[in-house]
């Protein structure tokens, strides 16, 4: 098992050599390099060039690192297609640069929008059409969770997606803070890992609160036909989400992928969020 920090609490306090030997003394081996603006930032065209690729190799080999995976997030599920055609042009970019960075796994979210599935749909099968000859030529991974808001928000879409792409290297990312998503409130977390079975790769570490809990009443927005998503990524503990069921349906199926520390929310105390967290991890996975 590979366990992971994603540094999204260090993307903006950080430089890339400042985060690099943070995440190290934080305890980690691997990072899980989620968007950064001076990388591969949300949406945009990845901004890096062969001089910062070698840097961040340096760097990571002084640190005594390895990347898990590299996380890059576009818009390949459209609904507009100039977009989805940007999108398909910088997952291009990012593949390449996994592939000079030696990564051979690559992990992101279905994208689009809740409020048009089907042609978010058509529009992320046409990009796959596009990219899945590339990530094979460069022999390069995909996990792939679903998310809030995205065309697919249940743990059910996203397998069925993934099964409908066919591919044995496309599996799939648990990311226990949308728990409450991935069955419309239910929280059953036996269930979900059940059906997900062997496409389980990835598991992202964070609770979160029910936003179904309190006759739905838990957050209350206005106008209350607002099109809004509500999700936390707090520390373990924290929240609604059921870990001694998690941890546990983890150890009967042996899980040996990644797991990450996905924590969002303490980017002013990261050490004292990352000692809850990992410890709480590694106790959890019978690591410690």
């Amino acid at each position: 098992m590979k366990l992971a920090y994603d540094p999204s609490h260090l993307r903006h306090s950080h430089s890339l050599e400042e985060m690099i030997f943070k995440v190290a003394d934080l305890g980690y081996k691997y990072i899980e390099l989620s968007p950064r603006e001076d990388f591969c930032w949300f949406y945009e065209y990845p901004k890096v060039d062969k001089h910062k690729i070698k840097q961040v190799k340096k760097w990571m080999s002084e640190a005594g690192l390895e990347f898990s995976s590299l996380l890059p997030l576009y818009n390949w599920a459209g609904p507009d297609e100039d977009r989805r055609e940007a999108a398909v042009r910088n997952w291009k970019r990012a593949i390449e640069i996994a592939v000079e960075l030696d990564v051979d796994l690559m992990n992101s979210e279905f994208s689009g929008s809740k409020y048009e599935p089907l042609i978010c749909e058509e529009k992320f099968v046409k990009s796959m059409d596009e990219l899945i000859p590339v990530f094979e030529r460069e022999g390069v991974r995909l996990n792939l969770q679903a998310h809030p808001y995205d065309f697919i928000e249940t743990n059910t879409g996203a397998i069925n997606m993934i099964r409908a792409l066919d591919r044995d290297w496309i599996k799939l990312v648990y990311s226990v803070a949308h728990t409450f998503f991935y069955d419309d409130g239910a929280g059953d977390i036996a269930k979900m890992l059940d059906e997900a079975g062997d496409l389980l790769d990835h598991v992202l570490f964070a609770d979160t609160f029910n936003h179904k809990a309190a006759y739905g009443l838990r957050y209350i927005v206005n106008p209350p036909d607002a099109q809004v998503t509500v999700h936390q990524h707090l520390n373990i503990g924290e929240g609604d989400v059921d870990f001694d069921t998690l941890f546990r349906k983890l150890r009967e199926m042996k899980f040996d992928g990644i797991a990450t520390n996905a924590v969002f929310a303490y980017g002013d105390k990261v050490d004292w969020s990352n000692e809850i967290t990992l410890r709480k991890m590694k106790e959890g996975l019978g690591l410690a």
